[in-house]
């Protein structure tokens, strides 16, 4: 599994080459859609029509060999195609090859250019909100570190105990109770014991917790992000009352953290986190609407590109799966329009998004009926 980072994003974004080429299809994280190799045929289907094309470009066989051998051995890896997510990208020239497992939605597109298109990623690169998922069972404690396109492992294992046995002894199952699975519809875990009473168990189980509570603190008050957890519903209240953290999300990621790989916990806690993660871009787009009227404000191409090098763009907002073709002259600070991506014409949507990322600004993708000001593929937000 690969997901994007800060320097892999510049590394894509400044990549020049004669033949650059990108690909982007949505995938399935599993079930029939994999058995029945559906991501695989799509990713076959995407190579196929890029190959006409760059032969239609007169490109020799010999170059289009070395951009497509590494992803032919994609295509051809069984175990590759086993762990995907929402959405895979591929970036391929004769001399470079990446692909990258992410949780976005990618439409099918394709981009043959003298650069990369990496607009599709820019939103995981411009100040995205980081957030913690504790995934927590009386057996098992994980923590992560996660955005809306990336998740990660943090590792804990020197921080808190890794296990019920661990806070309150191992002969704990033995004298005190056993577990039955947590029941359909949510139902609360049912205690068995002998000599041994509900509170008692929820009072070591509330031990336990404040142990990883007290081992976590630290590590995360470094940078207080939001800390959701991902329990059954029943553990969720004995965190609570057991937490010190003044950042822990109020809604609990429900079910069972084994049922599910890493990926899995991502998606789940997007489910949960995802209107918190929108807020900063609702925020920007508000901002937008009142200053509409003022110099502050832009929905003019001709005038955003020329903004975005002078670092001029605070937020910029692109319509989503739009495109304008085109070129840009830095030097006279001039744009050109075209009709196609035909002669050497590039995406003037593309260029403008990983610019505003170098020069410290924020991308947004935004569907066209959220744009601020929908006559215009992109709008900006400027700082000054």
């Amino acid at each position: 599994m690969s997901m994007i980072n800060d320097k892999e994003f510049k590394k894509l974004s400044n990549y020049k080459n004669d033949t650059c080429v990108s690909i982007f299809i949505p995938t399935q994280r599993g079930g029939k859609e994999v058995l029945e190799e559906k991501n695989k045929k799509h990713l076959h289907s995407e190579w196929t029509q890029v190959k006409k094309e760059l032969k239609d470009k007169n490109v020799s066989d010999d170059l289009i060999n070395k951009i497509g051998n590494p992803i032919q051995q994609l295509i051809e890896d069984r175990d590759f195609w086993r762990h995907q997510s929402d959405g895979l990208a591929i970036f391929s020239s004769p001399d470079f090859f990446e692909n990258y497992t992410l949780p976005v939605n990618f439409e099918a597109y394709h981009y043959i250019s003298e650069e990369f298109y990496v607009k599709p990623l820019v939103p995981a690169m411009t100040g995205d909100v980081k957030y913690n998922i504790l995934s927590i069972q009386l057996e098992d404690v994980k923590l992560y570190e996660a955005s809306k396109f990336s998740i990660m492992p943090v590792e804990i294992d020197e921080l808190t105990p890794s296990r019920l046995e661990e806070r309150v002894g191992f002969d704990y199952k033995e004298k005190a109770l056993q577990f039955r699975t947590q029941g359909e519809g949510g139902d609360k875990t049912q205690f068995h014991g002998h000599g041994g009473s509900e509170r008692d168990e929820k009072t070591e189980i509330k031990q336990f917790f404040r142990a990883v509570d007290q081992g976590l603190k630290e590590h995360l008050n470094k940078e207080s992000l939001p800390l959701v957890v991902f329990c059954q519903d029943y553990l969720f209240p004995i965190y609570q009352d057991a937490n010190t953290y003044n950042h822990l999300f109020e809604k609990v990621i429900p079910g069972n953290p084994n049922d599910t790989d890493m990926l899995g916990i991502h998606q789940k806690s997007l489910e949960v986190f995802q209107p918190y993660l929108d807020e900063n871009r609702d925020k920007k787009i508000n901002k937008y609407k009142e200053l509409s009227s003022t110099e502050n404000t832009t929905s003019a191409l001709s005038d955003i590109i020329p903004a975005v090098y002078q670092g001029k763009v605070d937020t910029l907002f692109i319509e989503n799966r739009a495109e304008v073709w085109g070129n840009y002259n830095e030097e006279n600070m001039q744009v050109e329009f075209s009709d196609n991506h035909e002669n050497g014409n590039i995406s003037l949507l593309n260029l403008a998004a990983k610019k505003t990322v170098e020069m410290g600004g924020k991308v947004y993708l935004v569907e066209h009926e959220f744009m601020p000001q929908k006559k215009s593929k992109m709008n900006a937000l400027l700082r000054f």
